[in-house]
């Protein structure tokens, strides 16, 4: 970005414009507040370059600086697929077929693999890292191996590899933390307790929401032909250079016909433009032919999507059964739960006979109290009245 320089800038104005440049441009910390105001966010931090990987069909990786529209030329992709790499939004799991590349999008693992290479987000992230290093490990080792997948199809395989082997090593280590905690509040009820049941249970909601999503990308996939026409980037490539080369010869054959018919004698003028003009409507016809070709042989391509099928059933079942492995630990703590609303019921059961109880023997207390009462009441007047008889008689 060019610093514009005017006479009525202030020095003030000029430090500010110099420290919005760090911070927009990335060179400084990942702080994206300019200008002073907490919170607000750089509008053009996109626009600025950013630090890829690069990593071609036989292994080699480089790292790079790739501006956002240099990426969109060199892909082909627009603006809104550039927004599931970006590292600044937390985007869910998603994986897009596009006419020269495949977005992918999962977990920490955010990628555009191309039928030539695949551009990678330079990251410290240890997925990344684990990506970039297996990737290139295995097309250096299958240079003189047969390998039918093609070059789009074993990187995105080991994207969902490494990200169902992530989730299901979560999913495992949940099930090691949860378990004994679930037995232990079965046997003793205590509020310690409670609350770390209620703290995994909110990491295990979010942990089969992404597990959740991951598999409903693969299962739509699976179920849109189109889609998985759309990413076999190495055959389309094929054919698009089989046709421009076969449009490239027609024209260099077209013009030589021309240059013959130029170079024969005219009967008339009329004649000669006649025959150039059947010779343009033969060469229209030829490539309207081409193109039809084209066209026929790419929907009979697309039909034919058994691989890339095979390869999404496969990570489909390992994905699922991470998923029922989430399903069967919330059922789990249900039943846990279960279990503790049982023995509740049954201590307030224990509770409220001990209430009657009490209740009974306190009615009976008071009714042997008012029984004493009345018959205190009646009986000491009876024997003071005796008394005094008895003793008026003595003294008589």
């Amino acid at each position: 970005m060019a610093q514009r320089e005017s006479p009525s800038f202030s020095p003030e104005s000029i430090n500010s414009l110099n420290s919005s440049r760090y911070y927009g441009n990335g060179f400084g910390s990942n702080n994206t507040r300019g200008f002073g105001f907490p919170g607000l966010k750089k509008r053009g931090h996109n626009l600025g370059s950013r630090s890829w990987i690069v990593i071609d069909p036989k292994g080699n990786s480089k790292i790079v600086e790739l501006d956002k529209f240099t990426v969109m030329r060199r892909c082909s992709l627009p603006s809104r697929d550039l927004r599931l790499l970006d590292p600044l939004f937390i985007n869910p799991s998603s994986i897009l077929g596009r006419e020269k590349a495949i977005v992918v999008s999962l977990e920490q693992i955010r990628c555009i693999i191309t039928a030539d290479e695949v551009i990678l987000k330079n990251s410290l992230d240890g997925s990344v890292l684990q990506y970039k290093s297996e990737l290139c490990k295995r097309l250096e080792t299958s240079k003189d191996q047969y390998d039918d997948l093609p070059f789009e199809f074993r990187a995105l395989e080991l994207a969902l590899e490494l990200t169902c082997m992530s989730l299901d090593a979560q999913v495992k280590e949940l099930e090691l933390e949860i378990y004994p905690v679930l037995d232990e509040l079965a046997s003793s009820i205590s509020t310690l307790n409670l609350e770390r049941v209620r703290r995994f249970k909110g990491h295990l909601l979010a942990l089969t929401q992404r597990v959740q999503k991951v598999c409903d990308e693969i299962e739509h996939l699976m179920d849109d032909d189109g889609d998985m026409a759309e990413m076999y980037l190495t055959e389309k490539k094929e054919r698009r250079d089989n046709l421009t080369n076969s449009d490239s010869c027609d024209q260099i054959n077209t013009s030589e016909d021309v240059k013959v018919v130029s170079m024969s004698a005219p009967v008339s003028p009329v004649g000669s433009s006649s025959g150039i003009s059947r010779l343009q409507r033969a060469f229209s016809t030829i490539s309207s032919s081409k193109h039809g070709s084209f066209l026929s042989s790419s929907s009979s391509g697309g039909e034919n999507i058994d691989q890339l099928e095979m390869l999404l059933e496969a990570y489909f079942v390992v994905i699922d059964n991470t998923l029922n492995k989430l399903l069967s630990l919330k059922e789990y703590i249900e039943d846990t739960e279960d279990l503790i609303n049982i023995n509740l019921g049954n201590v307030q059961n224990q509770l409220i006979q001990f209430e009657l109880l009490l209740t009974a023997a306190t009615f009976v207390a008071t009714v042997f109290a008012v029984v004493t009462a009345v018959f205190v009441k009646l009986l000491i007047p009876s024997l003071i009245t005796c008394k005094f008889d008895m003793t008026r008689s003595n003294f008589s």
